[in-house]
């Protein structure tokens, strides 16, 4: 680990340890709703935890070694008192109970151990796998990294599927949106880039870490159960809270998420990071600021939703070799009504974000998965996050998408077309019928771009687009099983060589000979 980093975990640590010199102790002046308002703990700060007393007499260190302690956090700083959510269950506190100060701002503890683990975003166990190591506690909110202490994105995570990888390419240390309107795949195309880890070199292998905001319990057990069956929970961590759970739980949750992957950065590793998702984060916020009494803006949310959500993403970085080259790569999601992304939340999210990927729900429903929409979705990273093999072959496949989805919108008023605008549209089907991919059937980054390379040098011309996928499975079994050594190649350089080309080429010609019943 750096030496700089070292210096700002050490002022980090000294700034949180508990002042054991006193107990500053405040009373309970009301309760409701999940909201208490404490008087007489004057020296208190912003995000800083409370306890609640139980009465029985503990010193504050004794209190706090109880599992079912009850915290509060410090959200509102008032005249004569302050006002704190209560992180639990609200029926336990009442009226006239003590409460002391922690002098210490709310944190999450981490370490390696984590790491395959579900866990609530106050760093408590839900497995039922007993209790993990704490190397360290880390602050739920902190300053993002400046300029100064960031290097360029220019190295990729594959996420597994075709679509994303050749043509919306996303890289270590990027946030990129994934927006749509509900049931459009949005969560499986973020655990297919989970699943999809498995792939990478275990050196290289970005620690994983899905957030799910109160969601319900059932859909975060299917996730975890399906992240086991494709062994992907050994390098992922699951930060959950549930739809019942309190709105400060909610509010915590992406903030618990980025404090663990910003532990894993800063000892110079990738991590990834998915918000599922913060339009129920800013609804969490919104409930948790009205019960404050903070005056609502635009839809009663709180005037600074911007900026909740802009100092959430801006965490996410691939920091300097200085600081040890680590990164954070974040995935929102954000829910639409009727595709409409020019709604409060999603514009201010597509605004924080490096570039978004647009599920459509017309795509999904005419069977197309993932339902990407290509015209809208963007990455502004680019290039620069792809590999020189997938760089060498996806220009031409977002040139013939294009083209495909205007001659689609032209054909519908056409009659006769000529002979070049029906091959246009006969190739644009196959490619679309080419990026069609099944939930949780990802594609390692080489397999891809052997695929594309094949579609763009003739592979399923002549073929019938209901061919195309058979014919993409066939010609990849014919190269694992006769050819491994190309598969080898593009994966260890990371490039398309001259000769690996040219036996593609060859094999192009050779499947095509010998396959003739898909060409009939």
């Amino acid at each position: 680990m750096s030496t700089a980093i070292i210096e700002r975990i050490k002022k980090e640590i000294e700034s949180l340890k508990d002042d054991t010199t006193f107990e500053e102790v405040g009373v309970v002046v009301t309760v409701g709703d999940g909201v208490a308002e404490i008087e007489g703990i004057r020296g208190a700060r912003m995000m800083e935890m409370v306890l609640f007393d139980d009465g029985e007499g503990k010193s504050l260190k004794e209190a706090m070694q109880y599992t079912d302690a009850l915290y509060g956090l410090i959200l509102n700083l008032e005249e004569e008192t302050v006002k704190v959510v209560i992180l639990g269950d609200t029926a336990r506190v009442s009226e006239g109970m003590q409460v002391k100060r922690t002098g210490k701002l709310l944190s999450i503890p981490v370490g390696e151990e984590i790491v395959g683990r579900v866990v609530t975003p106050l760093g408590e166990v839900l497995d039922g796998k007993g209790a993990f190591k704490m190397e360290r506690d880390m602050a739920i909110e902190r300053v993002a990294y400046g300029v100064m202490d960031r290097s360029a994105v220019n190295e990729p995570i594959h996420t597994g599927i075709k679509a994303i990888d050749s043509m919306i390419p996303i890289g270590r240390g990027q946030r990129e949106l994934i927006i749509g309107d509900r049931a459009t795949g949005k969560t499986t195309v973020a655990i297919d880039t989970i699943i999809n880890q498995k792939f990478e070199p275990v050196e290289t292998r970005p620690i994983c870490i899905y957030v799910a905001i109160g969601q319900k319990e059932s859909k975060t057990a299917r996730i975890v159960r399906e992240l086991e069956e494709h062994g992907a929970m050994e390098y992922t961590i699951v930060v959950s809270t549930s739809a019942a759970d309190p709105s400060p739980l909610q509010f915590l949750a992406p903030f618990a998420g980025a404090a663990i992957g910003e532990f894993f950065m800063e000892k110079g590793k990738d991590a990834l990071i998915v918000y599922d998702d913060l339009s129920k984060h800013a609804v969490a916020y919104r409930q948790m600021s009205l019960l404050l009494r903070r005056p609502p803006g635009r839809e009663a949310y709180p005037g600074d939703i911007f900026y909740l959500h802009s100092r959430l993403l801006e965490r996410a970085a691939k920091l300097s070799k200085e600081l040890g080259g680590g990164s954070l790569t974040a995935l929102p999601i954000i829910e639409t009504q009727e595709g409409d992304v020019s709604a409060y939340i999603p514009t201010n999210v597509i605004s924080i974000t490096d570039g978004q990927i647009f599920l459509e729900t017309d795509l999904f429903n005419k069977g197309i998965r993932p339902a990407l929409n290509v015209g809208i979705s963007v990455s502004r990273v680019g290039s620069s996050a792809q590999t020189k093999a997938m760089k060498k072959v996806s220009g031409k496949i977002r040139i013939e998408l294009a083209q495909f989805r205007e001659l689609e919108a032209f054909m519908q008023f056409a009659g006769d077309l000529d002979q070049d605008t029906k091959n246009s549209i006969d190739s644009g089907r196959r490619y679309t019928e080419l990026l069609k991919q099944d939930q949780h059937v990802t594609f390692p980054f080489f397999k891809q771009v052997v695929s594309i390379f094949a579609a763009n040098n003739g592979l399923f011309n002549g073929s019938e687009v209901a061919n195309v996928r058979a014919i993409e499975n066939d010609f990849l079994s014919m190269i694992e099983r006769d050819k491994k050594e190309v598969f080898e190649s593009i994966e260890s350089e990371r490039a398309l060589t001259d000769e690996v080309a040219s036996e593609l080429t060859k094999m192009i010609a050779e499947f095509k000979n010998t396959q003739v019943h898909y060409y009939a």
